[in-house]
């Protein structure tokens, strides 16, 4: 395996939980955010993981993402909407808009998480015509409760063997590419 970087911001473990998992299955260094190195050159692979506020990561990880540059990213993040929701999605191109120079994104993973008892309390409190209090919210503040459980893990086990082939790939093929252009001089 590559020498990867596992990266993340967690307040309900939620995404601890899955940064957990991809960096045991790479053999990764893992870091909280708020500890993690300045220089990412040692590293092959950076993942950066982080739950999402207001449609985009949360604010460490927000002020962290333009200090990666030159990397092999993966994004991945934890969030109480459906996995591969318009919200979901759109956030993953919301942080790769903040990644300094010269970074390249290899994959994204997402997996659902439960919410903050803190923020459900809220959130009934709120007028109950916004959408974020409606009653396909609180389903999917039910849906999401139980999450991320061993499917969630298991399959952050299997992207990161999919990134891993990925890459395989992607070496083979710069590889032809240079022995072509090297046939080409010769």
């Amino acid at each position: 395996m590559r020498k990867w970087a596992v990266i993340y911001s967690s307040t309900t473990g939620n995404t601890k939980a899955i940064a957990e998992e991809i960096a045991g299955t790479a053999g990764a260094d893992l870091f909280r955010v708020q500890d993690a190195p300045a220089d990412l050159s040692a590293y092959e692979v950076v993942a950066l993981g982080y739950w999402l506020r207001r449609g985009g990561p949360d604010d460490l990880m927000k002020a962290y993402l333009p200090k990666v540059r030159n990397a092999c990213v993966i994004l991945f993040q934890t969030h109480g909407a459906d996995v591969g929701s318009e919200h979901a999605v759109t956030s993953f191109a919301r942080a790769a808009y903040l990644l300094g120079a010269n970074c390249e994104i290899l994959g994204t993973f997402s997996a659902q998480g439960k919410l903050a008892p803190a923020l459900i309390a809220r959130r009934k409190k709120s007028d109950p015509d916004d959408t974020h209090n409606s009653p396909e919210a609180q389903e999917r503040w039910v849906r999401a409760a139980d999450h991320p459980n061993e499917e969630d893990r298991a399959a952050a086990r299997e992207f990161v063997h999919k990134m891993e082939h990925k890459l395989d790939l992607l070496e083979k093929f710069r590889r032809a590419q240079e022995a072509k252009a090297h046939a080409k001089l010769s």
